[in-house]
């Protein structure tokens, strides 16, 4: 059979995992898909590779289409996220020394305590990296921290040596490169990214407009080769296999990413572990669904900091998380289809039943640290413009 050929560019992180195993495993080829994948070196490489036709999809930041579709950030464009591929995964991590002042200060490293980390970072002014300026990462940050941060862009894979280089103090990233930081003896972890939001909504399949519209059965077969690819990944018997197909792919110890994976991370170079429950999620709990109000919050953060009107944003950004594409292309699958497109964001406390467009699904907690609840039809005030403090590394 002949096979149609279809390109995705990647950065390489553990939640990669969903094109990479389509790749590996032959759910691409199943779907009758020639799937090559390019490794980008930057998110805003890949951003441009897209945008520019050199792939025909990605494995991209979840704000990274809303930002494009807002005109933010250089690129207007209308790309889509056709679906979900995971859910977490980042972590902030912290130098040596600032790890051993919060230590003496007496934090224990709880991974949980959001309020007791910021305290312990104390008053001092740090400079974090993030990897890029229109991510979840940064509206993470500003979430847990404020938004009196000094923040410096630097590509994942390069986060441990600006760390030792004294460039940074700390940053936050997608896994494996924070936990690469520690075996290399140069972090320690401080909060995964699911301390401050549970379900936070980090990468997403991403197609231009124009492309995904313009093929529509490509679309689909693609859409269906990646929703397999994460199920697949969700069951805890392969993890190992993963881990080592990935670690061709990321350049790092299979180990490692097997560690990541179930959820077990080890903080510091002397060896101590936490868990992280639910730090990075592929398909349970309907990890793979683009629900509408999670693009409703990203957009209007970005138009509040921007000047843009929140309004129109928070209607651009619903129509950026292609639920239609979704229910169309996924439910004959089998995908868990939620009643609802939009929901109350932060308001699962508990694994619970909901609504379904047929009987019921499971829903994974996703609070807030704080407790708060976002209501997608509540607009928020203006914010503080979103690169204030922020700067890539020269």
């Amino acid at each position: 059979m002949s096979l149609t050929p279809v390109s995705a560019g990647f950065l390489p992180l553990v939640d990669a995992a969903p094109f990479i195993i389509a790749r590996e495993l032959g759910f691409a080829a199943e779907e009758g898909l020639d799937l090559s994948l390019t490794r980008a070196p930057s998110w805003s490489a890949l951003r441009d590779l897209l945008a520019f036709g050199s792939v025909d999809a990605a494995h991209m930041l979840s704000a990274v289409p809303v930002a494009a579709s807002l005109g933010i950030g250089g690129i207007r464009m209308p790309i889509d996220a056709l679906m979900m591929t995971s859910q977490g995964g980042e972590m902030l991590a912290v130098s040596r020394p600032v790890a051993r002042r919060m230590r003496d200060a007496g934090y224990g490293f709880d991974f949980a305590d959001v309020p007791a980390a910021r305290a312990a970072l104390g008053a001092e002014r740090l400079r974090i990296g993030i990897p890029f300026a229109l991510s979840l990462h940064v509206e993470l940050l500003r979430r847990a921290f404020g938004d009196a941060l000094d923040l410096r862009t630097v590509p994942p894979p390069q986060m441990a040596e600006a760390l030792d280089a004294g460039e940074i103090d700390a940053f936050i990233v997608g896994e494996p490169w924070a936990s690469m930081a520690v075996e290399r003896g140069k972090a320690e972890l401080l909060l995964p990214g699911t301390a401050i939001w549970r379900g936070a909504p980090e990468k997403v399949l991403a197609m231009r407009r124009d492309r995904a519209e313009g093929a529509p059965d490509l679309t689909a077969r693609l859409m269906r080769a990646v929703w397999r690819s994460c199920r697949w990944l969700e069951h805890p018997a392969n993890r190992l296999p993963a881990s080592e197909i990935l670690a061709r792919h990321i350049d790092v110890p299979p180990e490692v990413i097997e560690r990541i994976m179930a959820h077990r991370l080890v903080i510091s170079p002397e060896g101590e572990e936490r868990r992280a429950p639910q730090f990075l999620q592929f398909f349970d709990g309907c990890a793979t669904f683009p629900w509408r109000s999670q693009a409703t919050w990203i957009g209007t953060r970005l138009a509040a900091r921007h000047g843009l009107d929140i309004a129109a944003a928070r209607d651009t950004a619903m129509s950026v998380f292609r639920t239609d594409l979704y229910r169309r292309n996924l439910g004959p699958a089998g995908a868990d289809l939620p009643a609802a497109s939009s929901r109350l964001e932060g308001a699962v406390t508990e694994p619970s039943l909901h609504p379904a467009a047929a009987g019921r699904v499971m829903l994974l907690p996703d609070p807030f640290f704080d407790g708060a609840v976002f209501d997608p039809d509540e607009l928020p005030a203006p914010l503080s413009p979103p690169w204030a403090g922020s700067r890539p590394l020269t």
